[in-house]
């Protein structure tokens, strides 16, 4: 079943007023050198620090930034400290989903009264630069929507922060902006935060996949796409369905501990020219065989770009009734086989890539074999 309902959009009030993506904060064990990673190989540049030289004495936090994309990397400096136990049972991984919202006391007390857990009561942070109010409400897993309120704000990211230049030269790959957020959760899980982001943040069910649409000869999922009023977010929730073998959707939960975010897609104006500068940058895809690219254009029809420049960087190629999209997708970016990114052209398209599903998971299945747990 593949269900796009747009009209939903359209006709229904948007109860949950959301401006945009602020930040994705990750917790990792090293934000140094992960720091040093994203401005390396995909182009962020460093804008902000806090840690022991500003002040703050149980964690480092470095803030990198590519066009309307924020990255927060933070790491602990103490073994009993919150990030260092986190990232003990899940290893590297995506903390906070932050919201940016025009009232974060309103935001906080409408999804607590709707039945949303508290992670954190509202409170304010201020500096010569003026006043953030934040506040967070949990999700999945131990992932947390931090909502954050800077219409009184004018700094770099937030008070606390000290403004900061990345000291190697950086060269932005052309990232624009945040596309959308999967999230994978266990066995049944799936239907259950639908409904929580339906009921307690105003989101839109959007797209419906079920195991028929995302399957191979081995391994299945399921999964349903949500969007809030502005379409500015869109969280697809994927569980695992019954298979031969392990799904990466098990294989991720083995890994990572408990549900979480499986994989950042970010948006591009040009994916061949940055997809180059990524490849260059020493960034691993996932693989797909070049018979893929022989009947393509028959099931897509005309695009703007040159298919062998597609076929040599193994860029995909999906078309709905909107247009069409091309799209990439990362190796793991940690030790653990967790998170990665999608990279993403849409010239039209709205929907995710339903006619690359089979040779995407096939990718992600023969990567599996790899490390022996398919």
């Amino acid at each position: 079943m593949d269900t796009i309902t747009k009209e939903a959009q359209k006709t229904n009030l948007d109860t949950f007023p959301i401006n945009g993506t602020d930040y994705i904060e990750f917790y990792v064990g090293n934000a140094k050198q992960a720091a040093l990673y994203y401005q390396a190989a995909f182009g962020f540049e460093l804008i902000a620090y806090r840690g022991p030289e500003t002040g703050y004495r149980d964690a480092v936090s470095y803030v990198l930034q590519q066009g309307k994309i924020r990255f927060v990397l933070s790491a602990a400096l103490q073994p009993d400290h919150e990030i260092a136990r986190h990232v003990a049972l899940h290893g590297d991984g995506v903390k906070v989903l932050a919201l940016w919202v025009d009232d974060a006391r309103d935001a906080y007390a409408k999804a607590t009264a709707r039945g949303a857990e508290s992670a954190f009561e509202p409170y304010e942070i201020s500096d010569d630069d003026g006043t953030i109010v934040v506040a967070g409400i949990k999700t999945y897993g131990e992932t947390v929507h931090t909502l954050v309120e800077r219409k009184d704000y004018h700094g770099v990211f937030m008070p606390g922060f000290t403004a900061c230049s990345s000291m190697r030269k950086v060269t932005p790959v052309g990232l624009k902006y945040v596309d959308h957020c999967v999230g994978n959760v266990e066995l049944g899980g799936m239907n259950k935060w639908v409904k929580f982001y339906q009921e307690i943040l105003g989101f839109k069910l959007l797209i419906t996949f079920d195991d028929k649409d995302i399957s191979t000869k081995y391994t299945a999922l399921m999964s349903k796409v949500v969007s809030n009023g502005n379409g500015y977010i869109k969280f697809p929730i994927n569980e695992p369905a019954q298979g031969l073998k392990k799904s990466q959707i098990e294989e991720y939960l083995d890994f990572y501990k408990s549900a979480g975010v499986q994989h950042i897609a970010v948006a591009t104006d040009n994916i061949i020219e940055t997809v180059d500068q990524l490849r260059n940058n020493g960034v691993d895809f996932l693989y797909v065989p070049d018979n893929y690219y022989e009947d393509v254009l028959d099931r897509v029809g005309h695009i703007d770009e040159d298919l062998e420049d597609l076929k040599r960087l193994n860029i995909l190629i999906d078309r709905d009734e909107d247009g069409y999209l091309l799209q990439i997708f990362t190796k793991p970016v940690q030790d653990r086989p967790t998170v990665f990114y999608e990279i993403i052209q849409r010239k039209g398209a709205r929907s995710f890539g339903k006619g690359n599903f089979k040779a995407l998971f096939e990718a992600i299945e023969r990567e599996q074999e790899l490390r022996g747990t398919l």
